[in-house]
């Protein structure tokens, strides 16, 4: 007989494949027990749900599912189920990955980063602050995956300049007290033997310094992404599905997000910084006076080391400087087409035919023809001048890397999915069964999404969560007579919060990856950063968000819904108690 301990191990080395093959036998029963239709969308979803969370297929191939289910199931005719795989939402996010791989292939970034570490200057919290900005500001545009792997390195390289090697470090920090064990030997030579606390006291605070920072990369990166609509994934899902359900509703765009989302993001980025720098050591004052000098000296290494990084670079080059420019007009177009607060230069168009996707595309197709090297009138007539073909600041193969065309079938594969739903009247029937939910007051039901979405989302991709559970909620919406957009976007924002373990965020698992972090440091700080970040969300939304939006009515673009519905007539109110 086999020994259990070995064939438990057998059944973990198995169980992706054991997953693949039981999971569709399992959900089997859902086929007789609801009513057909809406049983056989229910079982793909619900598939796929195990699928993503278990990731026994690669996500982007779990994406693709309802290609082969839907159609072969009777849910959908795949001539509705393939356009969904690239709707206007997916040229949008392809637009935003376009520019920040032309921003990377000229070190934009890089020069973004070093130079606002030069101006916050290098005592610790300011330093995990600007770290902090500068993840949050670049994630804005950039991956946060890339932005995390970009700023590691830097912040490992100022760390080392101030506080030596990270193994002497460790080694510091283990209790020496007797003086023939060593404590680094040079130091004990130097220090009497009731200073060596002292320095082991020194040795342990750096050590936290060195985890707040390392820490707070991947914070505030997945912070940053969720400032703007192409920032990260689950944004675009939200447009994306509102497009589905509701097409007359048109509130949500790139700037009247930013509007939104940016002033929640800065508050919910000061005050993880708080937390961080009171964490782990960079807020307080307890520094050891004997060592005042060397950390001086250690600080004023560490500037020496930006500031080299920073020199290197050179002058700022004619690629780069166009690079800046087409960013900064991304940026300003985006933002300024449609902001619902002033009127913006959509007007021009034919009203609805040019939407955020055109502008981005418009942009990123400039990168393939302009020119990385300043044109010259004088080439034209000199002879001698060689003649080296142009190199355009963005060739099709680097994009073509830079791109994860994975993330773009995740994304197709949330708006078939929220088609099958709404087609096959699986959403109504959800809504029907949360019927129990209409007595919580709309406030407090904010507060439950987000905290439920945000925990569910550190077991699981940030755009499967949200894929999965939008639906859902926008029927609750319904069903309770709320503004489908009060429950949405709390969801939507707080499925980037992901911060209690390693594995949550692509982002996290590089910190963790670089092996001076520990789970239990991520839980400690990411339990009260997940608390932060909900009530922020429930602030923002009952503050301005309610303004902007209009939350405290209920919309008539979510009025015709399903007509097949009959219950949302009924229910229907022209207004709405937001305090319930």
């Amino acid at each position: 007989a086999m020994d259990p301990q070995k064939f438990s191990r057998k059944l973990w080395s198995a169980r992706k494949q054991l997953i693949l093959m039981l999971a569709p036998l399992l959900l089997l029963p859902l086929l007789f027990v609801v009513p057909p239709k809406e049983g056989k969308c229910l079982y793909v979803v619900l598939l796929m749900a195990v699928y993503w969370c278990t990731e026994a297929l690669p996500l982007a191939v779990t994406a693709m599912l309802p290609v082969c289910l839907f159609p072969t199931m009777g849910i959908l005719p795949s001539k509705k189920v393939c356009p969904q795989y690239f709707l206007e939402t997916n040229f949008l996010f392809l637009s935003g990955l376009v520019m920040a791989s032309a921003i990377e292939e000229w070190g934009l970034h890089r020069r973004i980063a070093l130079k606002v570490l030069k101006i916050v200057g290098v005592k610790p919290a300011w330093l995990i602050l600007g770290m902090m900005i500068t993840s949050s500001f670049l994630s804005m545009w950039l991956s946060n995956t890339a932005t995390t792997a970009m700023m590691l390195p830097i912040a490992n390289a100022i760390l080392e300049s101030l506080f030596g090697n990270l193994e002497t470090l460790k080694e510091n920090c283990k209790d020496k007290s007797d003086p023939e064990g060593g404590c680094g030997e040079v130091h004990v030579s130097e220090l009497l033997r009731d200073s060596i606390p002292l320095f082991r006291k020194e040795a342990e605070y750096q050590m936290k310094v060195w985890k707040g920072f390392l820490i707070s990369i991947p914070y505030a990166a997945s912070i940053g992404g969720t400032a703007t609509l192409t920032g990260t994934a689950p944004n675009l899902i939200l447009v994306g599905q509102l497009k589905s359900y509701f097409p007359e509703c048109d509130l949500i765009n790139f700037g009247s997000w930013f509007v939104f989302a940016f002033p929640l993001m800065l508050l919910f980025l000061i005050l993880g910084w708080i937390w961080i720098a009171f964490l782990y050591g960079g807020l307080n004052t307890r520094l050891c006076i004997s060592k005042h000098d060397e950390r001086e000296a250690a600080e004023a290494k560490a500037k020496a080391v930006i500031d080299e990084d920073y020199k290197k670079l050179g002058p700022i080059k004619f690629a780069e400087g166009s690079i800046t420019f087409f960013f900064i007009m991304f940026a300003i177009l985006l933002f300024t087409r449609d902001p619902k607060f002033v009127t913006g230069w959509s007007v021009f168009f034919t009203k609805g035919y040019v939407s955020d996707a055109v502008t981005g595309v418009i942009i990123i197709s400039i990168l393939f023809f302009f020119p990385s090297q300043c044109p010259s009138l004088c080439w034209w007539f000199d002879s001698r001048a060689s003649n080296t073909p142009y190199v355009p600041l963005l060739s099709w193969r680097k994009a073509q890397e830079c791109v994860p065309w994975n993330i773009i079938l995740l994304l197709g594969g949330g708006f078939a999915m929220a088609k099958g739903c709404e087609e096959s009247g699986l959403a109504v029937w959800i809504g029907n069964h949360l019927q129990p939910l209409a007595q919580v007051p709309p406030a407090v039901a904010v507060i439950l999404i987000t905290a439920f979405i945000a925990c569910f989302t550190e077991f699981a991709s940030n755009t499967a969560t949200i894929i999965i559970f939008l639906p859902v909620i926008a029927e609750l919406a319904i069903r309770v007579n709320v503004n489908p957009l009060y429950f949405m976007i709390p969801a939507t924002t707080g499925c980037s919060y992901a911060f209690m373990l390693p594995v949550s965020t692509p982002p996290n698992s590089i910190a963790f990856a670089s092996g001076h972090l520990m789970v239990k440091d991520m839980v400690k700080t990411g339990f009260v950063m997940n608390i932060l970040g909900i009530l922020c969300v429930s602030l923002a939304m009952n503050t301005w968000g309610l303004h902007m939006f209009s939350l405290h009515t209920y919309p008539d673009w979510a009025r015709p819904l399903n007509a097949s519905s009959a219950t949302v007539a009924t229910h229907a109110m022209a207004t709405m108690n937001m305090t319930g």
